[in-house]
């Protein structure tokens, strides 16, 4: 009996000792955030914008001692904006990776499936690139009690409103043509733009659709002009839109050229060249050092990134934004449990000092979208860079009279 009550002591001392080891050991482990986006492809100026000012915010925290004592582990997937891809690589976050949180996606078809991956694994997800409605819709109550799916970019809806607007209240302009892609991005483009102009009482003068790749526009262009259209709504991705633009010049087709946030890609500023000059869009955040804040920023990406220009500004700085809500979410759940910091997002306490903007409650249970229409400016494609087009929301920016997201 002595040698089993020793045996029986032994086993609870070595248990009290692996106990505390164990827990040290788990306390330890890096937080694991995946990061899925196109850092190859046609989308490839987005996912590496993204990735780069993402690797730059989680170095940052890193260094200042990283979350819950805990360092933060990237978890790097490209999924070519390629649908197919990105579903893979979001199972292999869930199954394999075994993340905790998410960033990324810059397309809506991607969006549509990969996202699925994650709300069912209950794990929180912020998507900093892709403007596809249906991306934050499909999830939100009452389709279902609890979304994980939270949006850190101006949705279509805000973007094509505020785009209409310039055409039809500051121009003008009543007879638009509107040219946008076969994916699901470009149809949701479609419908949103047809509803705003709707509104207004005006139906569009030409409607035509292109198809990812396509180069020839001739056709599109010409019907637009005969048409009569005194502007070109576009919605699409950067090296078709370069396309419309060039054949728009090669035409003499002299009318304003407006559309989305990819507007902004490199690959459209440089496929366009000076085709390009005058292309308006609406995005949230234009590369010009206007305060202090932006201008670190910039100096640390060009650093980290060794890039002398940033391919598509909005992807970085709402790529660097997404990490510092992230982490101001897990901090104050003091837990990376996907219930836990999905409540945190949802009730963010802490004022987030972004930047594109200082965030004040992005993000209550009745909306996941953290941006609103005024959070967007106008910018305007001049001499291959991309500018704001009124001045007046400079000084909008600068004095921070853009309010946040409050819900």
């Amino acid at each position: 009996m002595k040698k089993i009550g020793s045996w029986i002591l032994g086993c609870l001392l070595a248990t009290a000792l692996v106990a505390p080891a164990y827990a040290a050991d788990e306390a330890m482990k890096p937080i694991r955030i995946g990061v899925i986006g196109p850092y190859s492809g046609g989308s490839a100026s987005m996912g590496i914008s993204m990735l780069h000012a993402v690797r730059l915010a989680v170095s940052e925290v890193n260094w200042k001692g990283g979350l819950l004592g805990r360092p933060v582990q990237l978890v790097e997937k490209d999924d070519e904006a390629n649908p197919a891809k990105g579903d893979a690589a979001a199972r292999d976050l869930v199954e394999k990776d075994k993340v905790d949180a998410v960033l990324g996606i810059a397309n809506t078809g991607v969006g549509l499936l990969a996202l699925k991956r994650f709300q069912q694994a209950k794990i929180p997800v912020i998507v900093n690139m892709a403007a596809g409605a249906p991306l934050t819709q499909q999830f939100a109550p009452p389709k279902l009690p609890d979304s994980y799916v939270f949006r850190l970019a101006a949705s279509d809806k805000i973007q094509t409103e505020r785009l209409v607007g310039e055409v039809v209240n500051r121009m003008k302009l009543s007879k638009i043509a509107l040219l946008c892609d076969t994916t699901p991005y470009g149809t949701q483009g479609l419908e949103l733009l047809r509803s705003e102009l709707a509104e207004r009482g005006l139906k569009p003068v030409f409607e035509g659709g292109f198809s990812i790749g396509q180069t020839d526009m001739r056709s599109l262009i010409t019907q637009a002009h005969a048409a009569g259209a005194q502007a070109l709504m576009v919605w699409g991705i950067g090296p078709e839109l370069a396309a419309i633009a060039k054949e728009r010049t090669k035409q003499g087709l002299k009318v304003p050229l407006l559309g989305s946030w990819t507007l902004s890609l490199d690959n459209f500023i440089k496929g366009a060249g000076k085709a390009g000059d005058g292309a308006k869009m609406t995005q949230t955040f234009i590369a010009e050092p206007i305060t202090s804040r932006r201008q670190e920023f910039l100096i640390s990406f060009r650093k980290q990134s060794k890039m002398e220009a940033i391919p598509s500004a909005v992807s970085a700085a709402q790529g660097y934004d997404s990490v510092l809500i992230l982490a101001a979410a897990i901090k104050q759940a003091n837990s990376v449990n996907g219930t836990a910091v999905r409540n945190a997002l949802e009730n963010l306490k802490a004022q987030v000092l972004g930047i594109v903007t200082t965030y004040d409650k992005p993000y209550s249970r009745a909306s996941h979208e953290a941006f609103s229409e005024d959070m967007v400016v106008t910018g305007e494609v001049r001499d291959g860079r991309v500018v704001f087009a009124h001045k007046e929301e400079i000084n909008a920016v600068i004095l921070g009279k853009r309010s946040s997201a409050r819900h």
